[in-house]
Order: structure tokens, then C-alpha cells, then sequence
């Protein structure tokens, strides 16, 4: 029986109840009285790194055509000079102890810029306290990976008490809605081709994903699967987007066919939101490259709603990734290789 020490299946299988919980607790804790006015803001900001960092991706593919401001994504130490007191600035770090997201934090809030911290503790919630910043508590007891909907539901929350993202409410309802269908097909206990995401590993096998999504939901989706190999299966990966793709990576493909086609499976992201363009260029793209890869395997988000399939998607791929982990007997929880990083960066 493949190994799974700390329960990471059923932390993954617990998605949709978590993001109900937290979209019910934040809509308690957040008010709109502690939040900056709407005419103060004139960007937003995500401070934020790994699966933590990935709930500001989140926010902003999914509010690219509506929220009424610019919304970016920071994963780097330094705070860059636009931040300043126009900001809204989201530091999010679910341990609350990333060494990037307080540095970044630092600097937002010695810029003026207005700090909300999302954290289940640490030194980001002290830090708020200390600095009279708003803090957003997190529930304890999850991996940072596996807690998305803790921390992407208090992002999603802010936004719309202060009128940055009116329609959050209905797009959390109809996520966890989707998410819910699309585990029932996708946990364990559905056996065979019957669990889309048992297929999709088991005909991934050995190769190396190389994971291409469409437009801004897609390329958030593929990155968060490059992701979930790396840490889940701890199995290389890899990410990229149309149209960016078509202008740079689709000539790499050819010289070394006879190699890439034993060791490189292609998987397409594909979702109901992507502009008219993108079909003709993944049908174009696969055509060129199809002959150099060992297969092409394609998913579909499902549900209703921007937010609801790109969580479908990335739900997917968090799946596909421990089902990789345990059919070639990796424990999909512990992550030796970022505990070994840190330990080496303590001591100085």
C-alpha cells in the first residue's frame, strides 16, 4: 500500500469544505469599515510565494476583466517603488513566517500602502498587530499547498466589501459547488477510468508533464500543476501559455523529437473563457509538436463561472499529482527539499 504519512489525499479531498468555511468566516470577520475606501486605491498587490502566493494569481486571472484597478503579484523580496499609499497590499503567507512576504510586507507598509495579512499566525500577524495593519486569520493545521481556499476566500472577500469585485459572493458559491462534483469523480474510491484524474496518471506515467494552458485562467492553472508534480510526486514539470508560447517555445521542438518523445507528455488546459484565438492556436500548436511528445492528454475545466473552472482545473491537476505520487511509491506529503532549503538558509 503506497504511503501517504500525512493524510495529504484527504486534505486535498477536503477543498470544497474548506473553501465554504472560509468564505463564511471571512464574510464575519471582514468588515467593510476596516477596509480602505474604494477612491483611495489605485492598485492592488499580492504579496505572496508558493501556495500561498498562488491565491493572488487566483484573484487576479479571474478579476482581469472586471476589477477596476490593476492587480499584480509579487514573489521577490524587494517592494517595488509603485507601492505606496494609492496600494491595496495583500501579504499572504499561510505560516505567516516567509522570509520573502514579510520583507515584501516591510516595505509595503514603510510605503503607506494599506496591508491586509492573511495568515493562520507567525511573525505576519505580529507584524500587522504591531503596525496597525488589518490581519485575516487563517485556520491552523494545513499544509500551505493544500490550503488554498483558506486563503484565497479572505482575497475574494476584501474585494467585494469594497466594491472591487462585486459578483465574489456567486463565485465562491458556484466553486465550491464545482469542486464538490468534481471530487466525487476524482477520489480514491472510484476506481479505473471511471476517476479522470487516476487516467490522466496513469497515462502520464514516468514521462515528464509539460502542462499548456490557455489565456490568463490557463496559465494560472498550469503553472499551479507544474507545481503540485514538483511537491506532490516530487517529478519534474513544466508550464507555458498561449499565445505566449507560439512566440518562442513551439520552435523548440524538432531537433531533439527522438528524445522528447519518450520522456514528454503534453497536457492541455482548456477552459469556456478563452478568446476565439486560442482554439486555432492549440490545434495548430498540437499538430506541429504532436509528433515529438509520447501523447497529448487534454482536460476540460468544468462549472459555472470564471472561478469555478479554474479551480476545477488546478483541482484536477492537484489529484492527477498524488495519484502520480503513489503509483511509483512517493509519499505525496512531506517536502524534504524545501525543509533541507530552509534549514540551510537559517543559518546565515
Amino acid at each position: 500500500m503506497p504511503v501517504d504519512s500525512l493524510g495529504f489525499l484527504d486534505a486535498v479531498g477536503g477543498l470544497p469544505e474548506q473553501l465554504a468555511a472560509a468564505h463564511e468566516a471571512a464574510g464575519e470577520n471582514i468588515r467593510a469599515e476596516d477596509l480602505p475606501a474604494l477612491d483611495d486605491i489605485s492598485n492592488v498587490v499580492v504579496l505572496g510565494m508558493g501556495g500561498s502566493g498562488i491565491s493572488g494569481d487566483v484573484l487576479a486571472a479571474v478579476s482581469t476583466g472586471t476589477m477596476p484597478v490593476p492587480v499584480t503579484v509579487l514573489k521577490q523580496y524587494r517592494t517595488p517603488a509603485f507601492v505606496g499609499p494609492g496600494t491595496l497590499a495583500f501579504a499572504v503567507s499561510y505560516s505567516g513566517g516567509t522570509e520573502e512576504t514579510l520583507s515584501m510586507t516591510e516595505g509595503a507598509l514603510d510605503a503607506g500602502a494599506h496591508v491586509v495579512a492573511i495568515s493562520s499566525g507567525g511573525d505576519l500577524a505580529r507584524l500587522a498587530d504591531e503596525r496597525g495593519a488589518l490581519h485575516v486569520p487563517c485556520p491552523k493545521g494545513y499544509m500551505p499547498r493544500a490550503a488554498l481556499g483558506a486563503l484565497v476566500a479572505p482575497l475574494f472577500v476584501c474585494c467585494y466589501r469594497m466594491g472591487l469585485l462585486p459578483d465574489a459572493h456567486l463565485l465562491m458559491v458556484k466553486a465550491v459547488e464545482q469542486l464538490a462534483r468534481r471530487r466525487d469523480r476524482c477520489e480514491p474510491e472510484v476506481e479505473g477510468a471511471a476517476n479522470p484524474a487516476r487516467e490522466l496518471a496513469r497515462r502520464i506515467d514516468r514521462t515528464v508533464p509539460l502542462v499548456y494552458g490557455g489565456g490568463a485562467l490557463g496559465a494560472v492553472a498550469a503553472m499551479r500543476w507544474k507545481c503540485d508534480v514538483n511537491e506532490n510526486a516530487k517529478a519534474p514539470a513544466f508550464w507555458a501559455a498561449h499565445p505566449e508560447l507560439d512566440h518562442n517555445e513551439i520552435c523548440g521542438w524538432g531537433q531533439h523529437g527522438d528524445v522528447t518523445r519518450q520522456i514528454v507528455t503534453l497536457v492541455e488546459l482548456r477552459h469556456g473563457f478563452e478568446h476565439e484565438r486560442l482554439a486555432p492556436r492549440f490545434a495548430i500548436t498540437r499538430a506541429q509538436i504532436e509528433e515529438c511528445v509520447a501523447g497529448v492528454l487534454e482536460v476540460r475545466g468544468e462549472g459555472e463561472g470564471r472561478f469555478a473552472q479554474l479551480l476545477d482545473l488546478m483541482y484536477v491537476g492537484d489529484w492527477v499529482s498524488c495519484y502520480l505520487a503513489l503509483q511509483n511509491d512517493v509519499d505525496p506529503g512531506p517536502i524534504a527539499a524545501i525543509d533541507h532549503l530552509k534549514r540551510e538558509l537559517s543559518r546565515g
